[in-house]
C-alpha cells in the first residue's frame, strides 16, 4: 500500500475571505535507491510502499529481467517491513529506501537509465528515443472488450484509492479482466510508478503477458505509460485524461488499443478500435 505522510501536519487555509488553521495530510514522496547486485542503478522518486513490485516492474520495463526466475533474491531495509512469498527477501540493516536486486543470471540487457528519475517522468535519462522501443513487439489481435464496461472502471479505480481519499495527491493504475473485475491496483505519486508496481505484481505472480486484460490509469496517457503497458502485453490502455501524440503513435505502431478521456459515459479511441465490440 502507498503511504501518506505521518499525521500532525497543520496548514493555514484561506476560504470565504477568512483564514483558519487546520490539519491536513500530504502524500509522501521519497527517493528509492535501486541497486543491481550491489551496484547503484537508479534513484527513483516514488511513494513508499510496494517497493519490491516497483523494482521488478522497473527492471522488466528496462529489459533487465524477463521473468521472476531471473532474480535470485531481494535485499531491502528491514524498516520497510516488506515481504514477498514468491521471491527470497532478505530484510537487512541497511539504509531505508534502498532495494538491492540480486540477479540469478546475467542481465539480458544493460540498463541505459541515468541515476535520477523524478516522479513526473518514467523515461528520464533514457539515452535515445529509439531505445524506448527496446524489446517491444506488436501485440496480437484480440481479445475483444465490451465498450459499455469501460466507463464503470473509473469508479472502481477511484474506490480503491485509499490514500488519494486522504491526500488528493496520488495517481493510480488498475488492471482489470474483461468482465471489469480488479486484478491489481496500485497508487503512487508518479503514474508510471503505479504502472511499474502493477506490472511487477504480475511478474511476481507469473501472469505476464497480460494479454487478456486492460489497464486504466488516472491522469493522462503519456508515452512512458504506453511503452510499459505494451511491454507487459496489455492490449487495451484507458486513461482518464488525454493521450500525447507520441503515445498515440506508439499505440498504433504496436497494435494497442488506446482510450482517452474516459469520463462519465464517454471516451475517445485513438488506436485500434477493433478490440471494442459494437452494440
Amino acid at each position: 500500500m502507498a503511504k501518506p505522510a505521518a499525521p500532525g501536519l497543520r496548514i493555514n487555509r484561506f476560504a470565504a475571505g477568512r483564514w483558519s488553521e487546520a490539519p491536513d495530510a500530504v502524500v509522501t514522496e521519497e527517493p528509492l535507491q535501486l541497486l543491481l547486485d550491489g551496484e547503484p542503478l537508479a534513484v527513483v522518486m516514488r511513494t513508499p510502499g510496494a517497493d519490491i513490485e516497483l523494482a521488478f516492474g522497473l527492471l522488466f520495463a528496462e529489459g533487465v529481467i524477463r521473468s521472476r526466475s531471473d532474480v535470485r533474491a531481494i535485499r531491502i531495509s528491514a524498516e520497510s517491513a516488506e515481504s514477498e512469498e514468491r521471491i527470497a527477501v532478505e530484510p537487512v540493516l541497511m539504509e531505508s529506501n534502498h532495494v538491492d536486486v540480486k540477479l540469478a543470471v546475467k542481465p539480458q540487457r544493460k540498463p541505459q537509465r541515468s541515476m535520477l528519475a523524478s516522479s513526473a517522468c518514467g523515461v528520464c535519462g533514457t539515452q535515445m528515443i529509439d531505445d524506448l522501443r527496446h524489446d517491444l513487439a506488436a501485440l496480437p489481435s484480440g481479445p475483444r472488450f465490451d465498450p459499455s464496461t469501460l466507463p464503470g472502471l473509473v469508479d472502481r479505480l477511484r474506490s480503491g484509492q485509499g490514500v488519494f481519499d486522504r491526500t488528493g495527491g496520488l495517481h493510480a493504475a488498475g488492471l482489470f479482466d474483461a468482465t471489469g473485475e480488479i486484478v491489481a491496483l496500485r497508487e503512487d505519486i508518479g503514474r508510471h510508478n503505479a504502472v511499474d508496481k502493477v506490472v511487477g505484481r504480475l511478474l511476481l505472480d507469473g501472469r505476464l503477458p497480460a494479454s487478456d486484460m486492460l489497464l486504466v490509469v488516472s491522469g493522462r496517457a503519456g508515452y512512458e505509460i504506453v511503452q510499459k503497458s505494451i511491454g507487459a502485453g496489455i492490449p487495451l490502455l484507458a486513461a482518464v485524461g488525454a493521450p500525447s501524440s507520441l503515445a498515440v503513435a506508439l499505440a498504433r505502431e504496436f497494435n494497442q488499443t488506446l482510450v482517452g478521456f474516459l469520463r462519465g459515459d464517454r471516451f475517445n479511441v485513438y488506436s485500434n478500435p477493433d478490440r471494442l465490440t459494437t452494440p
